[in-house]
């Protein structure tokens, strides 16, 4: 199936192409026709799977084709999202699938002033892009008026409630009109998520395309026993290698994420940190430097993380393993995304080992363990079987090396 086979007018179609887009992913093939058909869509795919142009392309070819009128603070579209950064790239996707359209949108988020986003509602825009705070205190102070709201999306849902937006959410959805389209897209299911669709949307079109909390199967993914202590060290080790052209590196804590950057940084490794701490304006340089490539390493905790979108991304390390295990299907995501093949290597000290247990529990697979690496833990847990599952690499899991056995490591 190609984009023209699915109802789509000139001007979008114009605009994908322009993108270079051809075939639709399957989320988008599924929910584009149920959202043009006028129903509600309960959308739950992995992240990386194109869930933004699955609910931003028809949007758009509703608003152009019902001719709705535009008022100034008073948005047709509203689009919720947990973050700055994924706010920011739907943005972006808005304005590349609608660049031959006469939509108008704005993004609004907090930690920048807000002159620049209170003078664009002013002017009128049909699509609104906003995070919970800073839409909630526009509100407050009288700049959005969303009783005129036709289609709301809640993108990212269960990332909004592991943030604690869950009231925020709810107070916003109390504001919005009966009669309006809504769309619900979340890359896990947990039963608070299930609540929330449950009372938000109306018979929904459900569109699943992978299965719940699943890691995609073109993502590589193996796990590295080793000491706390040694995991700068271990990283460092990894970074060697040259076939890890870009990697995004997760750690927990925003004042180690820093730590972490200038370490690397030291070693002469290109490096940058990205998390709540810094100015937007400083974490969008960062993340601009890492997509164009003069930055090598993004360091990020999971929050400043959640909607990177970076093209050829090779590989995501877990420096620190989550504690909630749907996080890491979050977090490796961030590669392997639209078909492309990616990498991702968690870092197991002797702490985290039942979070590895919660992990391999969720996706339903064994991690495979890398053994043969300088600082490895010699044994975190008992092997299933012997002789079949150890996985030998002198630097990196690579799907070009090969005669190198495996072993799975039940934890």
């Amino acid at each position: 199936m190609t984009f023209n086979d699915l109802d789509l007018i000139e001007p979008i179609l114009r605009a994908l192409k322009n993108e270079g887009y051809t075939n639709p992913t399957p989320i988008q093939e599924k929910a584009i026709p149920a959202v043009l058909d006028r129903k509600d869509v309960l959308g739950c795919a992995q992240t990386g799977t194109g869930k933004t142009a699955a609910f931003v392309i028809p949007i758009l070819q509703l608003l152009i084709e019902n001719k709705i009128e535009r008022k100034s603070g008073a948005p047709s579209v509203l689009i919720l999202s947990p973050t700055r950064e994924l706010a920011i790239q739907i943005g972006e996707s808005i304005e590349a699938y609608g660049s031959h359209t006469k939509i108008r949108h704005t993004v609004i988020f907090g930690g920048v002033s807000q002159y620049s986003q209170v003078m664009s509602l002013r002017n009128g825009v049909d699509i609104l892009v906003a995070t919970p705070g800073r839409l909630k205190d526009l509100m407050q102070q009288g700049y959005i008026n969303l009783k005129h709201v036709k289609f709301f999306v809640l993108d990212e849902a269960d990332r909004m409630l592991d943030m604690g937006f869950v009231e925020d959410v709810k107070r916003i959805i109390a504001r919005l009109p009966e009669q309006k389209q809504s769309l619900f897209f979340s890359a896990t299911m947990a039963p608070a998520i299930k609540q929330l669709a449950d009372r938000l949307l109306v018979d929904p079109v459900k569109v699943e395309v992978t299965p719940v909390s699943s890691t995609a199967d073109r993502i590589e993914q193996f796990v590295y026993f080793v000491e706390k202590k040694d995991k700068l060290d271990l990283l460092k080790n990894l970074l060697q290698d040259s076939a890890i052209k870009s990697v995004l590196v997760f750690i927990q804590m925003k004042f180690k994420a820093d730590q972490l950057t200038k370490s690397l940084v030291k070693a002469g490794i290109t490096a940058e940190a990205i998390h709540g701490n810094k100015s937007q304006n400083r974490r969008q340089e960062a993340l601009e430097n890492f997509k164009s490539g003069r930055t090598r390493v993004l360091v990020a905790t999971d929050i400043a993380a959640r909607g990177i979108d970076v093209d050829g991304l090779t590989h995501v390390i877990n420096f620190d393993l989550p504690n909630v295990p749907e996080t890491y299907v979050h977090r490796i995501g961030r590669t392997g995304r639209a078909g492309a093949e990616g990498t991702s290597l968690s870092f197991c000290d002797w702490s985290e080992k039942p979070f590895l247990t919660d992990i391999q529990k969720l996706i339903k697979k064994n991690l495979p363990i890398v053994q043969d690496h300088p600082f490895a833990i010699k044994s975190l847990g008992a092997p299933v079987s012997s002789g079949n599952n150890v996985r030998n690499s002198s630097a990196q899991p690579s799907r070009k090396r090969s005669g190198r056995s495996r072993v799975f490591m039940q934890v």
